[in-house]
């Protein structure tokens, strides 16, 4: 049996539209329990599903800080899937939090931008005052404490991104590694039937979301195989995706963070 003792707590760190807080819908399927049942120690992040980076870096900084003194830690590995990646870089780097992560492993997270999020901006109705008002009003009642639909999705453009790795550099204590996935045809997923088609037409292989080069970051890179949008990587559908046990490729995930002591 593989060895998954982990050193340190996980603490699991959603994209957009995700909530950690009450919700229909279980963000992260079977993948909290299945971990905890052998032994890991896992936490949810708590970050609002609509934040900007730095308000989402500010809420998982207390987050993190809460966990370290309940779990009696010194670190903690944060597993962050989409745009959760992008904020857990930001804490580590504006914050220092550098000596509180062990590691860091993104999940299909747009680290050089999104085609969607270029779209989006390019619209004239998008940068209305009204629009901006609705969507604040949106994402209080989605439940957010801090929404910022505007500002998010601009960070999220491929220009802005450019600027942000350029600033946002890598921390020599913690390590990294980004890992992702790519639908195989639009019709592995129809929640991304037209996103998928978009991005592929723009710049390739994507997973409905997120394409292949804009989730490739750092210098571990893994390509997770077979055909997994960006949604069913979190294990929402409970189920087997082409054939794979989408919790399987977390407990993957933690046996090589547990060979690496962490």
């Amino acid at each position: 049996m593989p060895d998954t003792s982990l050193k340190y707590p996980v603490v699991l760190v959603h994209g957009i539209i995700a909530h950690d807080r009450e919700s229909p819908i279980n963000f992260w399927g079977r993948i909290p329990e299945i971990l905890t049942n052998i032994g890991i120690k896992v936490f949810l992040g708590n970050t609002d599903a609509w934040g900007d980076c730095e308000s989402n870096a500010l809420i998982l900084k207390n987050t993190i800080e809460e966990v370290l003194r309940e779990t009696n830690n010194e670190k903690v590995n944060i597993i962050a899937h989409s745009k959760g990646g992008i904020d857990s870089r930001y804490l580590i780097w504006k914050h220092s939090f550098g000596e509180k992560i062990a590691s860091l492993t993104t999940i299909c997270t747009p680290h050089n931008g999104s085609e969607i999020a270029d779209l989006i901006y390019k619209q004239k109705l998008t940068h209305t005052k009204l629009t901006k008002n609705v969507l604040t009003i949106f994402g209080k009642l989605y439940g957010d404490t801090n929404p910022n639909l505007y500002n998010m999705n601009y960070q999220l453009t491929t220009a802005e991104m450019v600027k942000f790795n350029e600033k946002v550099t890598m921390d020599n204590r913690v390590f990294y590694q980004s890992l992702y996935t790519t639908m195989n045809n639009a019709f592995d997923d129809l929640m991304f039937f037209y996103t998928y088609l978009y991005v592929k037409n723009i710049i390739g292989k994507n997973d409905g979301l997120v394409s292949e080069y804009s989730a490739k970051w750092s210098g571990n890179v893994i390509k997770i195989e077979g055909g997994i949008s960006h949604a069913e990587i979190l294990d929402y559908k409970k189920k087997k995706i082409s054939g794979k046990n989408i919790p399987g490729i977390y407990l993957k995930i933690i046996e090589d963070l547990s060979k690496k002591g962490f």
